[in-house]
């Protein structure tokens, strides 16, 4: 019964009076559509019925290359094509903390804050993520030291509507007295959340830039000094967007859509608009080089409660040494970015956090070998004039003359011999951070902004790895030969009590062995 049923109810039933009969099907594509294959049809042949399959091809070099444009005001438009439905779009501006020298610390701290806040064509800043929202699209805003960036992502047939919102918020922005109260309570709020994080990572990170260039361009504080919050007013913002904020400084930056709209998006809301501040001439544009110092910056503090809880962090001292690099325009920057993923470092995309290979010389020789160290990391700045390779170590404070001199010794190995396994390892792995990096489409946007703003062109992925390729291992020591050469910089906080004075440091990394000078105490 039940095997007469189901016979009955797979076959082809016979049409009602008046309707038409279905052309028949190609049989072999009804028999076979569960996907084995036709008896007697070999695999290389196409199957019977089937559509005839279209593939993908490499498309023109041409059309993943970088576009840069040059209004005739002086602001550069730069797209990147890539598949999607959604595109990143933002105005990248060559104005950081290390522009402040004439001014209050802290300014560019307080324009991040105030970023897509109300404008001239919004009341507020729900009004902006409200009409953001329209098309999927989310915003950020980040100040650096060298330049601050508007980004907005968003569905690509909203491009006219994001070039608006970005024109309007770097250019007219309100500055009302309520907002600039409410920032000041949040920067406020973020240097108190600063001093009790149990990472002191962008603490050190300060401490050393401000050791390295003492009072000057990217050794000014990137962060607004709690003096100094209730000294910033509109006026004084005013008066330092004038001279920073003008359209040979920025970059209309855009990956995911066709550079074309783009450039006449560009023309219809950032060319001869004038700005809330007024359109006088820029007159106290800092130009300043970058003069590295070197020195020491200490900050004796009680870390013994930083991380309570059910399962809190010991007391540990933090030390960060480093020493003056190269500038990101020069060669040399390809062989101190090798050295440094060779050390264990990373950086702000590292996969897995900075410093965890298995193969770096800071985990085999030093984590490895001494485990009472909890950290030891290897970070590389690099800026438009200068730059800073430092390595990052932490451990109990009693064994801190210890660790000060694990890290020296392993500046003084850098210009020795460099295995080819080694070498290789480390080439391959930055590569692959690289390519892995640039498959996000923020990142790529970052990429494409920051380098056209700095040389008005940009090097495709592939150029950049053919340039770590050629790095060979003379080129590893020839660079940290020269780097050697300079001061140190040192940052040091925690309990210092055992910590080396800044003269037995300096000698360790001019000795052969990098050790410190011996010390010869009466009592203990």
């Amino acid at each position: 019964m039940a095997a007469a049923a189901a016979a009955a109810a797979t076959a082809p039933r016979a049409p009602r009076p008046g309707q038409a009969r279905p052309a028949p099907g190609p049989p072999l594509a009804r028999r076979y559509s569960a996907g084995g294959a036709p008896p007697g049809v070999p695999l290389s042949c196409p199957l019977p019925g089937v559509p005839k399959a279209v593939f993908a091809a490499a498309e023109g070099r041409e059309r993943f290359e970088t576009r840069v444009t040059a209004l005739e005001n002086g602001l550069r438009v730069a797209s990147q094509r890539k598949f999607g439905q959604f595109c990143t779009v933002g105005l990248l501006i060559n104005s950081g903390s290390r522009h402040e020298a004439k001014y209050l610390s802290g300014i560019s701290h307080f324009l991040e804050k105030l970023a897509f806040s109300s404008t001239a064509q919004f009341g507020s800043k729900d009004e902006i993520l409200l009409t953001l929202e329209k098309h999927g699209g989310i915003c950020d805003c980040q100040a650096s030291r060298d330049t601050i960036m508007y980004a907005v992502s968003a569905d690509a047939k909203g491009l006219d509507t994001v070039v608006n919102l970005l024109a309007d918020v770097a250019l007219q922005p309100r500055l009302s007295d309520e907002e600039i109260e409410m920032t000041r309570m949040a920067i406020r709020f973020e240097l108190e959340d600063l001093n009790m994080r149990p990472d002191p990572e962008p603490l050190l990170t300060e401490m050393i830039h401000a050791a390295a260039y003492r009072e000057n361009t990217v050794g000014l504080n990137r962060f607004c000094p709690v003096e100094n919050t209730n000294k910033i007013d509109r006026q004084v913002l005013h008066s330092y967007l004038r001279n920073y904020y003008t359209p040979d400084r920025m970059v209309l930056a855009g990956v995911g859509i066709e550079h074309e709209q783009l450039v006449e998006c560009a023309k219809k809301y950032l060319l001869g608009v004038e700005p809330v501040w007024g359109s006088a001439q820029a007159k106290d544009v800092d130009r300043s080089v970058a003069q590295y110092t070197g020195g020491i910056v200490k900050v004796e503090k009680d870390m013994s409660d930083v991380s309570l809880g059910p399962t809190p962090i010991p007391e540990l001292t933090h030390i960060m040494i480093g020493l003056e690099s190269c500038s990101f325009l020069e060669e040399d920057f390809i062989p101190f970015a090798v050295l440094n993923m060779m050390m264990g470092g990373g950086g702000s995309f590292s996969a897995g956090g900075p410093g965890k290979g298995m193969f770096t010389r800071l985990y085999l020789n030093v984590l490895n070998r001494h485990h009472w160290m909890y950290n030891a990391t290897s970070y590389h700045h690099s800026y438009e004039d200068t730059g800073l390779l430092c390595i990052h170590a932490s451990a109990d404070p009693k064994q801190v003359r210890e660790m000060v001199e694990i890290i020296t010794r392993e500046f003084i190995l850098m210009a020795g011999a460099v295995g080819e396994v080694e070498l290789e390892r480390a080439k391959t792995q930055l590569k692959s951070m690289l390519m892995m990096n640039l498959e996000s489409r923020p990142v790529i946007f970052e990429d494409v902004g920051r380098q056209v703003l700095a040389t008005n062109t940009r090097k495709l992925p592939h150029e950049l790895c053919a340039l770590i390729s050629q790095v060979k291992s003379a080129d590893i020591k020839r660079v940290v030969t020269k780097m050697l050469h300079k001061k140190p910089a040192v940052a040091a906080l925690g309990d210092l009590t055992d910590l080396p004075t800044y003269e037995h440091i300096q000698a360790a990394l001019s000795s052969k062995d990098g050790r410190l000078p011996r010390v010869y105490r009466l009592f203990r």
